[in-house]
């Protein structure tokens, strides 16, 4: 369990599920949007914090489309919107406060690139003790093939490999899927 002993609830992380980022060759891209959709459901139905985590940096300029988030997707008021610039969403950003105020010690992570923000968010909360879950079906990345990388399926099915054993002293990784996500 996390080690952030005075911090028991969950929250579903939404990471860079922007227009910019969310490439047509992503693969899956309906089926993880539809994914995230789901899942932010189940969580505003149990009163599970949903946070959205976006990217802003010279190709995603604040205000421009690029930078909004697919329309799919529906962030309410009241759900923290924590802006970064960085891979990593707590580098420089309120994150870890946000986290904080609400009790979170164990996170849901979904969005976008499954190389990038996902899997740097997912060893950064694991270092600051808190359990991080990757939604296996509820994430995805661009075809970067061209710059020597693996076809975005096998990046995203490695990414799932990979976390599903990770684990650090008193603090839990891991991967669940969409459909089997209870709160």
């Amino acid at each position: 369990m996390t080690t952030l002993t005075e911090r028991p609830h969950t929250a579903v992380l939404v990471i860079d599920v922007q227009n910019g980022v969310m490439a047509p060759s992503s693969p899956n891209r309906a089926d993880v949007i539809a994914h995230i959709v789901q899942l932010i459901d189940k969580a505003r139905a149990a009163e599970v914090p949903v946070i959205w985590v976006q990217h802003q940096d010279e190709e995603l300029v604040p205000g421009t489309e690029s930078w909004e988030y697919v329309p799919e997707l529906k962030r309410l008021d009241t759900e923290p919107l924590v802006a970064k610039s960085y891979r990593d969403s707590f580098d420089d950003t309120v994150l870890e406060s946000v986290l904080a105020e609400r009790g979170v010690g164990h996170l849901l992570v979904t969005g976008a690139q499954s190389d990038f923000c996902v899997r740097s968010t997912l060893h950064s909360a694991l270092v600051r003790g808190y359990d991080a879950t990757l939604v296996a079906d509820a994430h995805t990345t661009e075809d970067l093939t061209e710059y020597g990388a693996p076809a975005p399926e096998q990046v995203i099915a490695h990414t799932n490999l990979y976390w599903s054993g990770q684990r650090a002293p008193g603090r839990r990784g891991g991967i669940i899927k969409t459909a089997d996500v209870t709160f």
